[in-house]
């Protein structure tokens, strides 16, 4: 039974329960002890040595927090000091609310004399005009609370449930032999269940003998250009703009880079054959960043240019994706012999599986398997036929039409928050794909785009700047990926883009209305 002169009243806002015993009041949740904090100021002493945890490492992105209540309970304060201390660091875009996985760290700020872990890199060494070649790796680590970075799917929507079903089917039929050094060209399954998808989906006639399973279209270019490093050809022309990843990986690889300009038609043919490159990498199907389509004049100029000797590198990265207009077909379908083709699943799943497919003539087939074997000894076994399983049950086009709705969503959602926010922004590439291009033109020649990223991830938005992926010089502008992330994230983050393109717009530059 209670003691009769006990008070029950929960104490006042702020007010610290005295111990029972004297002793000091604190929580084994980073040692915090509330005598520390000084009168009238416990919510600012909590934010401060909360907000010290995560510039430190205590609190490293991605930790949770304890539940408002439980702290408040272990403090013995009043819950809403620990609410608003939550609040003041919710604002400054260190934590945010995850649904159930409660209250957790997103972000971690720098302190003073000493970089933050795991903090946003300062805009200028992040988005400086010569950091581009570094700056992609470098951005992708960095915390932010909305990503609109380009070449991202909406990874919440990867088919687990079919995922595990085709893998325990695999798994029930598997022999011992089956789990031994695969076939570095790729198992069977696989090169059959592609030479299907291909046919199905792109127009591409091949026999499984003729697929090459990679990790990746980056591992695709990567062997293509040791072949053609032994056959002599250094110089590779690539569109501008163009994928500043792609021309990193070339770069890597020992290859001087000639820029081929790119207009409403697609890649420039006459300026390709001017440039004197035999060897060329190219999205016809959705030319990165623009989204244009290589038009039937180009294609059949290409292909001509190809028949004269020249080497066609056909990136197909997202093709599959298409919304307002009729499908492409690929050009490896026009010119079998003529055309190396990549493709993945990294828009199609996801990019962590590292799983692709690279077709190319006859003659450089076997130079191509040999230096895969000698790369990695082959992919996955595993994965490769759980991925061939998807595409024979047909659980990989239902996969594609689902997510081709949902990233239709998301586009209009992003077309609508950048007529709100962007008034005046020129959007390029919105009939297919993952992304969209926006350019600035006249309204924005006085401010680099590499500023306006800065500053949007300054406000906790990530952003591709146009000039990252460009070699030659134009309009300032951004690559936004729209797949990724929900629709109100969508509207939040081109809204913080909108707010940062006001604040550093010079005067007389770009106005929103």
């Amino acid at each position: 039974m209670a003691a009769m002169g006990r008070s029950t009243m929960p104490p006042r806002e702020g007010s610290k329960k005295p111990s029972r015993t004297g002793a000091a009041v604190g929580s084994d949740f980073l040692q915090l002890d509330i005598d520390e904090a000084p009168p009238g100021g416990r919510t600012a002493w909590l934010a401060d040595r909360l907000r010290s945890a995560i510039a430190d490492g205590r609190l490293p992105v991605g930790s949770r927090l304890p539940a408002s209540r439980v702290l408040a309970e272990e403090l013995r304060v009043t819950r809403g000091v620990v609410t608003e201390a939550y609040q003041r660091l919710a604002e400054s875009g260190q934590i945010a609310g995850r649904g159930r996985r409660g209250t957790v760290v997103v972000a971690a700020p720098a302190t003073p004399g000493e970089p933050a872990r795991d903090a946003a890199v300062p805009g200028p060494v992040l988005f400086g005009p010569a950091d581009g070649e570094v700056a992609v790796d470098l951005l992708r680590a960095q915390p932010c609370r909305i990503d609109l970075s380009p070449g991202v799917p909406d990874l919440a929507a990867f088919p687990r449930a079919g995922w595990l079903r085709a893998e325990r089917a695999v798994l029930a039929g598997l022999g011992r032999a089956d789990l031994g050094y695969g076939d570095p060209q790729g198992t069977p399954a696989l090169r059959r269940a592609v030479v299907g998808w291909l046919a199905r989906n792109r127009g591409i006639r091949a026999h499984p003998d003729e697929v090459i399973v990679v990790a990746g279209v980056a591992q695709a270019l990567g062997l293509l250009g040791q072949l053609l490093r032994a056959e002599g050809i250094r110089d590779i022309a690539v569109e501008d703009p163009g994928s500043l990843g792609t021309r990193q990986q070339l770069t890597y690889g020992g290859h001087t880079l000639l820029p081929v300009p790119v207009d409403e038609r697609g890649l420039d043919v006459g300026a390709l054959r001017a440039g004197g490159a035999r060897a060329v990498l190219l999205t016809p199907a959705h030319q990165f960043p623009t989204g244009v389509v290589l038009d039937g004049e180009r294609r059949r100029e290409l292909l001509g240019w190809a028949a004269e000797g020249g080497v066609v590198i056909e990136d197909d990265y997202d093709a599959e994706h298409r919304y307002d207009r009729p499908p492409v077909p690929a050009l490896r379908s026009l010119m079998p012999d003529g055309v190396c083709y990549a493709g993945s699943v990294s828009k199609l799943l996801a990019p962590a599986l590292r799983v692709g497919w690279l077709l190319v003539p006859p003659g450089r087939r076997d130079a191509l398997v040999t230096a895969k074997r000698f790369t990695d000894l082959g992919n996955g076994v595993l994965t490769q036929l759980v991925l061939a399983r998807l595409m024979d049950s047909g659980e990989l086009e239902r996969h594609l039409r689902h997510v081709r709705s949902r990233h239709r969503r998301r586009r209009d959602a992003m077309l609508r928050a950048i007529e709100a926010h962007l008034p005046g922004a020129r959007v390029h590439g919105a009939a297919a794909g993952l992304h969209l291009m926006v350019t600035f033109d006249d309204r924005g020649r006085g401010f680099r785009d590499t500023d306006l990223a800065a500053a949007a991830l300054a406000r906790g938005v990530k952003t591709h700047p146009l000039s990252w992926h460009r070699i030659g010089p134009g309009a300032p502008g951004l690559v936004l990926g729209y797949a990724a992330g929900p629709a109100h994230e969508i509207d939040e983050g081109i809204a913080l883009v909108g707010e940062a393109l006001r604040d550093h717009a010079p005067c007389g530059g770009y106005t929103a209305r």
